[in-house]
């Protein structure tokens, strides 16, 4: 059941005495400002100087006198009026802007008296610019007239203001007690002063000099330190007192001493504040109220459905019960402080609405207790207090209902589901544990101590990588500082989803620190070298499936911000450009289904190409390293062909040869391949044993020659017994002896002779019987009438014709 807010009227302002009057000014003038005194009974009412008369007004619940005062024109008015937190009885404290203070309270008669005056600025000539008390103090922030500032430099007019510190105690005569003037802060500028119970903020106004208009300053006086911050830069900075100097700084000195302050930065654009006991609310022209803390942290509570129109709309900000309320002209808007979520939006029937603090606790009347912690608001029309009603049925809407109601939209966003998914579901479904340990956590399942020992090693990294920061603005051992920085942040962007800002945050770091990049890079990935060479990671597959993911399929990265894998690629292209290769295949051997290695975009060793360039211009010898280490078929016998191009044929055999027994195919491509190769030339007659080795053992001797004839040379060729002189040698009975041996001998058949040339090749060597041979019986010429016994060359032949011529 939603919890609704209850508008209850405590008083129509009637019981209050000067009810009248209390009425004219509230109705009248919308820059009034009103106090509530600790015990609740007495509000006070202070007209702005130049005001018409009265400008002061005290009035009081119940019986006793109002106390009204008016000056006339030409005397100045008090600039601000405090109730001391006296609990036995009520003292108000007055103060000028020439430094006059008066003590008022009630004397023996009714109504009210002066109690005591003195001087805040006893040496004249300076001007009170703005007051507070806190906690037993005074603290007032004067301008010096020039020349009064002591110091080695004469302060610009933009700083020749100081703060200054005055001790409250009470008493029964004087009404308070003032202490000795201590200086907190000197050649400072124009502050604003808020006091909360414990701390007091010093705020820029809207004359304080731009280059400090973003800085805000927190004392704590308890703790004896002051707190600079600078919400917009997300920076803040301790300073604990200095005794030496009597617990006083220099504004400027200060400013200067701590890394960072002083960059440059748009001015603290605040349209309200108002110092809560959580910190100080701060609501600008956009509607955004964010809470600065008392530790300098700043963070957002929510967006108004309403913005402030300009500085004149009236605005007022308070907390009550873990809500936030803000009262923006007429209208009533209630948020979680928590989740920043609007409760309710309620619309006033006037527009002047002032929020007063709650009484301070110790409250005997019953009426009393039934308003305690709820939020008053002043108006015209009475005093009333708003809160949350009772829950009538069991309390639905809390913590726990807004993680699985805010995971649902986050999943929902980044899920290719169809379905949609309910918070029920979350519940649930043990796929989505992170909102699940959430809602346990803030339910109490947990406790403080297990929760603190969760984050202790969180805690430890953001502390130490701010420290790391203050000392690089600080500009102390830089070199190793930004090398140190550049690996917290990496180590830190990988551990989150690495999409938009965070994305285009690790190219940054990559672009500009790529060496101190890639060796967190490798402490994340826990990269190692083995006996080998080659690469291992024992990085859980979480960081690699960050690492492995790629684009949305048709969307280039915007503004040449590359995913993380080709950012690693190329800076290693840059650094170690021999382990691009291994790095790839590591990553192949880690990459899962859909995270961009085996899903259905490119593979890892195409989008590694895409990195070295466009085909022509990328380094040969990465290009073919990426090709053979990526178990593609079709880009291992890519790389083949450019080494069978280059004539690299060792290095052809060996990527063929490195080819396990689950490869059968490739490898009987790549044989084919080289086998052409050594058809045609004599490049690889050298390396003939390993072109053995590659064979298919399936091979037959007859398929062999069938692979070999189409790549011989053309039977209609004239054929010589030796070549050419500068031609090409043929291939040789010799040369194709081993190849022939290698398919043959791999099975020999037991049946009957299947090829005509297994007979050859199955011989063992030894030559068939040499037939037996008779005695040769010479031929006689008269037996053979025919034949002329053969003489030798050149005698009997030229005589018997020589001799027939004649």
């Amino acid at each position: 059941m939603k919890r609704a807010s209850s508008l209850r009227l405590l008083s129509d302002l009637s019981n209050f005495s000067g009810a009248a009057r209390l009425r004219e000014l509230l109705a009248g003038d919308p820059a009034v400002r009103v106090r509530c005194s600790p015990d609740g009974r007495h509000l006070l009412l202070l007209r702005p100087p130049g005001s018409p008369a009265p400008q002061l007004l005290v009035a009081v619940l119940g019986p006793g006198l109002e106390l009204e005062r008016a000056w006339p024109e030409g005397h100045p008015s008090p600039i601000d009026a405090f109730f001391l937190p006296w609990p036995a009885r009520p003292a108000l404290i007055l103060v000028w802007e020439s430094g006059l203070t008066e003590v008022w309270g009630p004397g023996m008669e009714p109504g009210w008296r002066l109690l005591q005056s003195t001087e805040l600025c006893p040496g004249g000539g300076a001007r009170v610019m703005a007051v507070a008390a806190s906690r037993g103090r005074l603290v007032w922030c004067e301008e010096r007239p020039p020349g009064t500032e002591h110091g080695l430099q004469r302060p610009t007019a933009a700083f020749n203001h100081r703060v200054c510190v005055k001790t409250l105690e009470p008493s029964a005569e004087a009404g308070a007690n003032l202490g000795r003037t201590h200086i907190l802060l000197h050649h400072c500028p124009s502050l604003g002063l808020m006091a909360s119970r414990k701390d007091l903020f010093l705020v820029p106004t809207a004359t304080t000099w731009p280059g400090v208009a973003h800085i805000l300053l927190i004392w704590s006086p308890s703790k004896g330190k002051v707190i600079a911050a600078a919400p917009c830069l997300g920076i803040s900075h301790s300073k604990s007192l200095n005794h030496r100097e009597g617990g006083t700084w220099d504004f400027r000195t200060l400013i200067r001493g701590l890394p960072g302050l002083l960059s440059p930065s748009e001015p603290l654009a605040v349209h309200t504040s108002a110092a809560t006991p959580q910190g100080l609310l701060l609501l600008d022209f956009r509607g955004k109220v964010s809470l600065m803390q008392c530790h300098g942290g700043i963070r957002a509570v929510g967006t108004l459905q309403e913005a402030p129109v300009a500085l004149e709309g009236s605005a007022a900000l308070g907390t009550f019960h873990g809500t936030l309320a803000c009262v923006l002209d007429s209208t009533l808007e209630l948020l979680d402080m928590s989740s920043g979520q609007l409760l309710e939006r309620k619309v006033l029937s006037t527009d002047r609405v002032h929020l007063l603090e709650p009484p301070a606790p110790g409250m005997k009347d019953e009426e009393e207790l039934e308003t305690r912690g709820r939020l008053r608001l002043l108006s015209p029309l009475g005093l009333f207090c708003v809160g949350w009603e009772a829950p009538r049925g069991p309390e639905l809407t809390s913590g726990k209902d807004l993680v699985f109601e805010e995971a649902c939209g986050y999943y929902q966003r980044r899920s290719l589901r169809g379905t949609q998914l309910t918070p029920e579901e979350l519940r649930h479904n043990s796929t989505f544990r992170a909102p699940q340990a959430l809602a346990s956590i803030l339910q109490g399942h947990l406790p403080p101590s297990t929760l603190l020992t969760t984050l202790r090693a969180e805690l430890r990294d953001y502390r130490s990588l701010e420290r790391l920061k203050a000392q690089l603005v600080a500009g102390d051992e830089e070199e190793a500082g930004w090398t140190e920085l550049a690996e917290h942040e990496v180590a830190r962007l990988l551990r989150t989803e690495l999409t938009g800002d965070q994305l285009a945050q690790f190219n940054t770091i990559f672009q500009a620190l790529p060496t101190a990049a890639w060796g967190a890079a490798i402490q994340v990935l826990q990269l190692q070298t083995d006996r080998t060479g080659s690469l291992r990671s024992q990085a859980p597959p979480d960081v690699w499936k960050k690492v492995l993911r790629s684009t949305v399929a048709g969307k280039d990265p915007p503004n040449g911000i590359l995913p993380p894998f080709e950012l690693l690629c190329r800076c290693l292209c840059q650094l170690e450009p021999r382990w691009l290769p291994p790095f790839v295949e590591l990553a192949q051997q880690q990459g899962g289904p859909g995270w961009g290695a085996g899903g259905p975009g490119l593979p890892l060793y195409r989008r590694a190409l895409a990195v070295l360039g466009e085909e022509g211009t990328r380094p040969e010898a990465l290009e073919l390293e990426l090709l053979l280490g990526s178990g593609r078929p079709k880009a291992v016998l890519q790389a083949v062909r450019q080494l069978v191009q280059k004539e690299q044929w060792e290095r052809a055999l060996e990527a063929g040869l490195a080819l396990g027994p689950s490869s059968p195919l490739l490898r009987s491509e790549i044989f084919k391949l080289l086998l052409a190769e050594f058809a045609r030339h004599r490049g690889l007659d050298a390396h003939l044993p390993l072109l053995c080795r590659l064979c298919p053992p399936e091979l037959a001797p007859d398929e062999l020659l069938l692979l070999l004839r189409p790549h011989l040379p053309d039977e209609a060729e004239s054929l010589t017994p030796f070549p050419e002189p500068g031609a090409e040698p043929p291939l040789t009975v010799g040369l194709l002896r081993a190849l022939l041996e290698q398919t043959g001998a791999q099975e020999q058949p037991s049946g009957p002779v299947l090829s005509p040339y297994e007979d050859i090749l199955w011989d063992t060597g030894t030559p068939p019987p040499t037939p037996p041979r008779g005695p040769i019986t010479p031929l006689q010429a008269s037996d053979h009438p025919g034949l002329e016994t053969r003489t030798p060359s050149g005698q009997g032949l030229c005589e018997t014709d020589m001799g027939n011529n004649l």
